[in-house]
């Protein structure tokens, strides 16, 4: 496997990059597959941190197309259908036509924003697609390389898209260097500060390569001749940004967030520490089938820190993508979440980040008896 690294910080470019903590042995990707799990495979995470920003980064990088490999990335469920809804009608106050989506996925937000404006000339493109494209939407296969950019396109939207980027200001600067005076740059972040903060375990991992906080996103923003229009929040989930070109470009000023980040993050890695003790006293006690939520990241982070897997029965998911597939890295197997529909006495794991309270909303719809662990 072709690991490469990027001793440089994110934010100022230098190489002063400071040792924050090792996860040894990693699996390497977040998603499910059908292989055997002698062939899975696994990396170092070398978590560093700028000393100059507070950014926590990965120094060792893994190649794309073993993150990326395989489909996983639905964005399944009410949290995400909700999302896409508000972030749709965010995007038609600008009146977007000529599009070029990077990171489509399966084609939600080009779909819904087509059926609500008529087409506008959409083009997608994505690595793994999960959708082919019709009359008014293209897919073109394949990571974001500034040579697609052609005058065919004016807008830009990506959802979800700038946390995966592993030299963000690079890819900031390209779409500056394309857009014209009038374009508008429309798109969608986690709230990883949040995130952080709750400690959601999907918050920064071998996709999410950097702590990019709301803060971070001004900052590079500013730095690569950007004004922001309008900002907008979805929950405690997401941040919506309408971004052009700024009349006259400035040097930000950079705020260190060093000693914040780094205590919130280790706070986060020794928080699933002591949850994986506690969980494995409850899965000794416990006399019934105990299940986890989430053939994701969810799940791995507990596995990892020594969650007992002999005493799980499986993992359950609303992805009918990985319904009868391993976690990748694990020895646990994926099942539909009405599975436990019949089953008294049942447990289940949940720790499903900011889609906690939505999916023990339906654990409970499926089976009133379920015991929840959060």
């Amino acid at each position: 496997m072709n690991i490469t690294t990027r001793p440089e910080s994110l934010v100022t470019g230098k190489r002063n990059l400071e040792p924050l903590i090792c996860l040894k042995d990693f699996p390497v990707f977040i998603g499910c597959t059908s292989q055997s799990p002698e062939q899975d495979c696994f990396a170092d995470m070398n978590w560093h941190i700028c000393p100059e920003s507070g950014c926590i980064q990965l120094l060792k990088l893994l190649p794309p197309e073993v993150i990326y490999g395989e489909y996983h990335s639905e964005a399944v469920g009410g949290v995400w259908s909700d999302h896409h809804d508000e972030f749709v009608l965010f995007c038609k106050k600008f009146k977007l036509t000529n599009v070029l989506e990077i990171g489509g996925s399966n084609g939600e937000i080009a779909k819904r924003y087509i059926e609500q404006s008529g087409p506008v000339g959409w083009t997608i493109v994505e690595p793994t697609p999960n959708f082919l494209g019709n009359d008014e939407i293209s897919v073109i296969k394949g990571f974001f390389d500034p040579a697609i950019f052609t005058q065919n396109y004016k807008h830009i939207v990506h959802s979800h898209v700038l946390e995966h980027t592993l030299d963000p200001l690079e890819f900031l600067h390209e779409i500056y260097q394309f857009m014209q005076a009038d374009s508008m740059q429309v798109f969608s972040v986690p709230n990883l500060y949040t995130y952080l903060e709750s400690k959601f375990s999907n918050t920064i991992n071998f996709e999410h390569t950097f702590l990019l906080t709301e803060y971070l996103v001004d900052f590079m923003l500013e730095k690569q001749g950007f004004e922001i229009v309008e900002k907008r929040y979805f929950q405690q989930h997401s941040i919506f940004y309408a971004v052009r070109k700024a009349i006259d470009k400035t040097t930000p000023t950079l705020v260190n967030h060093r000693a914040h980040y780094e205590s919130l993050f280790l706070e986060l890695i020794n928080y699933y520490k002591d949850e994986v003790n506690r969980l494995n006293s409850l899965l000794v006690s416990f006399d019934g089938d105990v299940y986890l939520f989430g053939a994701h990241i969810f799940s791995q982070f507990l596995t990892y820190f020594g969650l007992d897997e002999t005493r799980v029965v499986g993992i359950l998911d609303n992805s009918k993508e990985k319904n009868g597939k391993r976690l990748y890295g694990t020895s646990s197997w994926v099942s539909a979440v009405h599975n436990i529909a019949d089953k008294h006495p049942v447990a289940v794991i949940v720790k499903a980040g900011q889609y906690q309270q939505e999916v023990i909303k339906q654990l409970r719809s499926i089976n009133p008896d379920v015991v929840i662990w959060e």
